[in-house]
């Protein structure tokens, strides 16, 4: 496993591990899944974790995003150090500070694309501001998603609800969005506008995207 970063230059980090290790089972049967892994990912980059199936490549993303805990090594996003956070408020700090794009997509099947979109909000307790609504129209007409609010998952591409989690991942404009292979269940053309979309995201926004 190796990782890629692309960016206009050296930026701060917003993400980060040390010396992390992510092992499963013990003795003749430990798993080890992540061993000694140190990487920052920077401030408006676009950084691509690459290796072979089964390499640990998931476990990295979720152990950053703070959906797994590491077996040993620290783990950061921005200045906090978020390693031995309990379980309420790492999920807080999910819903603020992170966004997370699936393969699967991960749409909630009778919400609409606004629905969708407005989870994060509306999971947060919290109402969006003039400005975070006017962001969500920009993204919604950047991703093409402005005639298709009131259209229901099972109504859409599968093209147009990676779209749809994309824009829901953005909306709240956190400080880190993790991909975990966000293109695997699409055709060829699509993957590369969805790719497309990420990167715009970090050049036009100065998203940090994994």
């Amino acid at each position: 496993m190796n990782t890629q970063a692309a960016s206009t230059g050296q930026a701060e980090a917003v993400a980060g591990v040390a010396n992390l290790g992510k092992y499963y089972g013990s003795g003749a049967h430990r798993v080890v899944a992540l061993h000694d892994i140190s990487i920052g990912v920077g401030r408006g980059q676009f950084t691509a974790i690459m290796g072979p199936s089964g390499s640990g490549k998931s476990t990295l993303m979720h152990v950053m995003a703070g959906l797994d805990t590491p077996s040993e090594g620290r783990v950061w996003l921005g200045g906090d150090e978020i390693t031995n956070l309990g379980d309420t408020e790492l999920t807080k700090l999910r819903r603020r500070r992170i966004g997370f794009i699936f393969q699967s997509f991960n749409l909630v099947p009778t919400l609409d694309v606004r629905g969708n979109i407005m989870l994060p909000f509306q999971l947060d307790g919290k109402k969006p501001s003039l400005q975070e609504m006017a962001w969500i129209d920009t993204l919604l007409g950047q991703l093409g998603l402005a005639e298709r609010l009131n259209h229901r998952p099972h109504e859409l591409s599968g093209g147009q609800q990676q779209r749809v989690a994309i824009a829901r991942a953005l909306a709240t404009n956190p400080d880190v969005i993790f991909a975990d292979e966000p293109t695997g269940a699409l055709d060829s053309r699509t993957g590369r506008e969805v790719l497309k979309l990420l990167r715009s995201a970090v050049t036009n926004s100065g998203q940090s995207i994994v």
